[in-house]
């Protein structure tokens, strides 16, 4: 009977070596584009190499290692529907006025007494609306640094209270790809995978709040400019119709999450409700994008374009249409394209049992709940410096721990908290990292300068270490949920 050989640490770490050599270079050549599709192509490259090392030399039957990724894939299929379903409801409620009253408020609170923990807040609240960390630092927070400047607030502080209300929105919100794949990869469900990062993400915010609220109050603030929130304000406000009514959409799908509706059905409760909400509210602002067409047919045309296509505007405000013209089920093609890779690599990892030696190297490390829970943190943190993309360090932490947590009798949700705690905040803290390197960019602030005040971002990993070696808020497998 055929038996493949078992591969030692180092032939298990060369298709490592290999993939993050090729994303340092995507990171280089391509920079923010790298997730566009070359670092697809080069964890596709690294499962080829994973795959020959297999077959030629671990002798490793090939249907096995495609068995191993289909079912890696398979796993993926729920956050990839999830996914989609996301990208029509961020343009449906773009639509239907709703992501727009939620900036609309949001920046009509900005006062300059209080403009650090308030610039947090805001982005807080745009990040949860629209589940985008990125789309939140390169529209709102673009405005919040002009504003924070004209105040004489360094740069650096601004760009850290615009960062850690983006992350942590983006971190929180069922809307978001990160937040849907690590409950994905960890074998968790969406809303009890956000219920349980509560316990971590809630006191960081808070003491990050606090500490804006301090800081503020050390800086010698004058007058504030705020012509362009004003002109902001007066765009969004001249183009949809704006009232607390725009709220019912959200609304509708935290009552679902309450009642612990799957996170698939209630995030197409609510693509339904925004239709309803634009139909009956946008119908002046629907009917300006068909040309001043209001038929049936054409109300369904506007629609579904917005639902695949994404919703577009041309209003004149260069920040508004950055920030409002996004969503689609297209716009998440690219994503789904990485995780998809990524499910390959990883299925190809598995099947050759390099996924499982590097597993066991690192477990050997492990003594109880505490040192696993800080073993997932610390390898998330080291693929962020070495792979460069918080996918990576969010899928490979997730397949490489998932048996151990089960092994200690923990259930997946300790697991996909852990992945986003590290894996997702602190790749904006590392200048070559794709986050990092996009915030830097967008902000026009170096990522050095900002590090120190990104509280959320540092505070969140401590505290889930912290809540681990104490065994505070760590769920046993089976436990019934409270």
């Amino acid at each position: 009977m055929h038996r493949a050989k078992k591969p030692g640490l180092l032939v298990s770490l060369v298709p490592v070596i290999f993939l993050v050599f090729l994303l340092i270079q995507n990171v280089i050549i391509f920079k923010d584009d790298a997730t566009g599709g070359a670092n697809q192509i080069a964890l596709l490259a690294a499962a080829f190499v994973t795959g020959i090392i297999g077959v030629f030399f671990l002798k490793v039957k090939y249907h096995h290692i495609e068995e191993k990724i289909v079912s890696s894939i398979n796993m993926s299929l729920s956050a990839i529907t999830i996914l989609f379903v996301v990208g029509a409801l961020i343009g449906v409620w773009i639509l239907s006025g709703t992501v727009p009253a939620m900036i609309f408020y949001g920046l009509k609170i900005i006062h300059p007494s209080v403009f650090l923990p308030v610039a947090c807040i805001i982005c807080c609240v745009v990040s949860l609306a629209t589940g985008s960390s990125w789309s939140t630092t390169g529209t709102v927070g673009i405005a919040l640094i002009g504003i924070g400047q004209t105040m004489g607030i360094p740069e650096g502080a601004v760009a850290g209270a615009v960062i850690s209300g983006a992350y942590f929105g983006d971190k929180m919100s069922p809307l978001s790809d990160t937040t849907n794949l690590a409950p994905a990869v960890a074998g968790s469900e969406l809303f009890t995978h956000i219920r349980h990062m509560v316990y971590t993400s809630g006191p960081a915010i808070i003491l990050s709040i606090i500490g804006f609220t301090i800081l503020g109050f050390t800086y010698d603030t004058k007058a504030i400019n705020s012509e362009s929130i004003d002109l902001m304000l007066a765009t969004i406000d001249s183009k949809f119709n704006i009232s607390p009514l725009m709220f019912i959409p959200p609304i509708v799908v935290l009552f679902m999450v309450r009642k612990k509706v799957p996170a698939l059905p209630a995030i197409a409760t609510g693509v339904l409700v925004g239709i309803i909400t634009a139909l009956i509210f946008q119908r002046e602002m629907m009917a300006s994008l068909l040309g001043g067409k209001t038929t049936i047919k054409d109300y369904y045309t506007l629609i579904t374009q917005v639902s695949y296509q994404g919703f577009n505007i041309e209003s004149g405000n260069k920040l508004v249409d950055s920030l409002l013209s996004r969503g689609g089920m297209s716009g998440m093609l690219s994503t789904v394209w990485l995780i998809f890779s990524a499910m390959v690599f990883g299925g190809t990892l598995d099947a050759t049992g390099m996924l499982a030696k590097i597993s066991s190297s690192i477990l050997k490390l492990v003594t109880g709940t505490g040192s696993l829970i800080g073993a997932t943190l610390a390898s998330c943190l080291v693929l962020n410096a070495t792979a460069s993309d918080q996918y990576l360090a969010i899928v490979v932490p997730g397949k490489m721990f998932r048996k151990a947590y089960e092994k200690y009798g923990l259930d997946p949700r300790n697991l996909s908290r852990a992945l986003e705690d590290a894996g997702t905040v602190t790749s904006v803290l590392i200048p070559w990292n794709s986050g990092g390197a996009y915030n830097s960019a967008a902000l026009g602030v170096p990522t050095l300068t900002y590090l120190p005040y990104c509280f959320f971002n540092i505070l969140s990993p401590i505290i889930s270490l912290f809540l681990a070696v104490m065994n505070i808020t760590i769920v046993k497998r089976l436990e019934e949920e409270k």
